[in-house]
């Protein structure tokens, strides 16, 4: 049985194209992630990643990219239009293919478990993973 989920992942990058380019090879590179789109706004110095692939490598290519974007983006610099939390905004995970929410759920807490103890970093969960129904709303967060 086949699984897929995807993911989309906002990057507080949109106008470095070099950065960008780096952000966006490590869905690239993955054999079992599949790059769908990438789009980027200069004026909202924004990155937004549309992957799809197998749970496991899709986490993996998660983390490997919040890992490059950590070390890439400065937050201390940072302008444009878009509200931002840092380097990664949001990183949703959506079952496709014989994955349920609560397994996407999972995923997403792995990813930000690893994240937040590897760059000490605050991860705040929205929408169906929130950890608190005043945190379901995004705008709220």
């Amino acid at each position: 049985m086949n699984k897929l989920i995807s993911c989309v992942p906002n990057f507080s990058e949109g106008q470095d194209k070099e950065k960008i380019e780096k952000l966006v090879e490590v869905f690239r590179k993955k054999d079992k992630v599949k790059l769908l789109d990438y789009g980027f706004d200069t004026d909202h110095n924004r990155l937004v990643v549309t992957a799809v692939g197998a749970p496991q490598e899709m986490k993996e290519a998660v983390v490997e990219a919040i890992d490059v974007a950590v070390g890439l983006i400065d937050m201390t610099h940072h302008t444009g239009q878009h509200p931002r939390m840092g380097a990664v905004d949001v990183v949703p995970f959506i079952p496709i293919k014989n994955v349920t929410l609560e397994e996407a759920i999972v995923i997403a807490n792995e990813v930000a478990t690893e994240v937040s103890k590897k760059h000490n970093l605050q991860v705040v969960f929205y929408e169906k993973s929130a950890s608190a129904k005043h945190r379901e709303n995004l705008a709220a967060v």
